[in-house]
């Protein structure tokens, strides 16, 4: 953990953006499997339309649970 927390900070601002944003893709890319294997009949605009309601919805319960504890 130390070893990759040291490559980490030798890493540009731009280069940990780009991990960043590809585990970012790779989450959504999970998630987005999910949705379809949960609701197997879905067009891509409804696979869209969960994804984005399921990122608002864990969006406002973070936002709840840090009011809570700060």
């Amino acid at each position: 953990m130390e070893a990759q927390l040291e490559r980490y900070r030798n890493m540009t601002g731009e280069q940990r953006l780009g991990i960043a944003l590809r585990l970012h893709e790779l989450s959504c890319n999970v998630a987005r499997e999910g949705i379809r294997a949960q609701f197997p009949g879905a067009t891509e605009e409804e696979v869209e339309r969960r994804l984005k309601e399921r990122i608002r919805l864990a969006y406002e319960i973070e936002g709840k649970f840090r009011l809570k504890t700060t």
